[in-house]
């Protein structure tokens, strides 16, 4: 199986689960994802102060649905989107003109179901396609919502990848989102498949899976980010829309250069940062203010299908997941490789022919940008230039600059 279709059905097994921000279904995901990776799995009991925050109680339905004489016309069975999220138990009968108040509908979208959720408010509803609402006919209506709310806990995951040093790059993705494919189980998809891929790296890398806002909220509580040196939230990683890069609120932390730098040559756009949107809002909230940007494809609510049952498995390509990765893992690349160098020779141009290191260039395509990079390199290399720097400088490719700093290393003309 190609890695596109080996993500895209990943999102489609994990597509069809009632997710919310506690409860069965964000475990059922977390054991889906734990068949791929290994997971440390936390549970925080209700109650918890996390921050500003009090963990909630948990979530958990069963079933719900509308009927009328015995016929159900908005039913939890045929999709976990036609329940408003953390809706409370109800059971009993209604008018329609009274069971309005609580469906809800998208008018302009009118065969699309949207998503909606009550978290922090005790309420309940239930979401349907206004073209079934126009649909239906005056009369009194059975109203079921199987849900329990009870003291429980909210579950997140870790999966950490071990680097030659303790200085981390934490990824970010949420897992709170019921049936919504590209926003967030794209993102999910795409996070399992770089970890997978990363084989000891320089930095430590912690794969972040939780319910957004309280998951991200309740990590930062528990964890000491003194060692989170980058970062990157994930998220609606597969749709067809061209690369978004949002900045950190730093706006120049090290996330941001390279991620500018990777997608220089490829459709993209770079936003700044705004307290509006993913998980990079806590991870850069004043207190913490870490270097965590967020990558997306269409950026936050910015396609039609956003929050609605639009968004299934079919908005997201196989292309697409491949193409978030590649520069996902081509950002890891320069991050694990970026250092600052000293110039050993500084005085002059050393002389590169006598250390082998233009004859080391013979036959290659690459051997003009090869030298030219060296040359870039070594004039650079005075200890306040990291390579990312020489490489936007000299308007080469990073892995062109990377490989001439290993070489003049080599050959006792730099210190690291």
């Amino acid at each position: 199986m190609s890695l596109g279709a080996d993500m895209h059905d990943l999102v489609r097994r994990l597509y069809p689960l009632c997710r919310s921000i506690t409860g069965d279904g964000v475990r059922e995901t977390l054991a889906i994802v734990g068949e791929h990776l290994d997971l440390d799995v936390h549970e925080v009991p209700t109650g918890t102060r996390v921050l500003d925050w009090t963990v909630p109680q948990e979530w958990n339905i069963r079933d719900a649905y509308v009927a009328l004489d015995g016929k159900r016309v908005v039913d939890f069975r045929e999709s976990n989107l036609h329940v408003v999220g953390y809706s409370v138990p109800v059971r009993t009968t209604m008018p329609l003109s009274e069971l309005r108040g609580h469906l809800h509908t998208l008018p302009d979208q009118p065969s699309l179901v949207p998503y909606r959720t009550s978290y922090y408010a005790p309420t309940w509803g239930f979401c349907l396609a206004q073209s079934t609402l126009d649909a239906l006919p005056d009369g009194d209506y059975e109203v079921v919502i199987d849900s329990t709310l009870a003291d429980g806990s909210l579950t997140y995951a870790e999966h950490v990848v071990p680097g030659q040093v303790t200085d981390e790059v934490i990824v970010s993705c949420h897992v709170c989102h019921p049936s919504l494919a590209n926003d967030n189980m794209a993102g999910v998809a795409v996070a399992v498949k770089l970890a997978q891929s990363l084989a000891n790296p320089y930095y430590t890398y912690r794969f972040i899976f939780a319910p957004g806002t309280i998951g991200a909220i309740t990590w930062l509580a528990r964890n000491d980010v003194e060692r989170v040196k980058h970062g990157l939230v994930l998220a609606c990683a597969g749709d067809r829309g061209s690369l978004t890069y949002k900045q950190s609120r730093r706006g120049d932390a090290e996330i941001d250069r390279v991620l500018a730098h990777v997608l220089r040559h490829r459709p993209h756009e770079i936003r700044e940062f705004s307290p509006y949107g993913y998980d990079e809002r806590q991870y850069c909230s004043p207190g913490f203010n870490l270097g965590v940007g967020s990558l997306t494809r269409t950026p936050y609510a910015g396609y039609p299908e956003y929050h609605t049952s639009g968004d299934n498995p079919d908005l997201v390509t196989p292309e697409s997941l491949v193409d978030t990765l590649t520069v996902c893992r081509e950002a890891v690349a320069v991050l694990d490789h970026n250092r600052r160098y000293t110039n050993l020779s500084p005085y002059g141009e050393p002389q590169l022919g006598k250390r082998g290191l233009y004859e080391s260039l013979g036959g290659r395509s690459d051997a003009k940008d090869a030298q030219l990079a060296m040359l870039w390199v070594l004039n650079l290399s005075d200890g306040e230039h990291d390579l990312l720097d020489i490489a936007e400088r000299a308007r080469l490719p990073f892995a062109a600059v990377a490989a001439a700093a290993n070489a003049l290393r080599d050959a006792g003309l730099l210190k690291d």
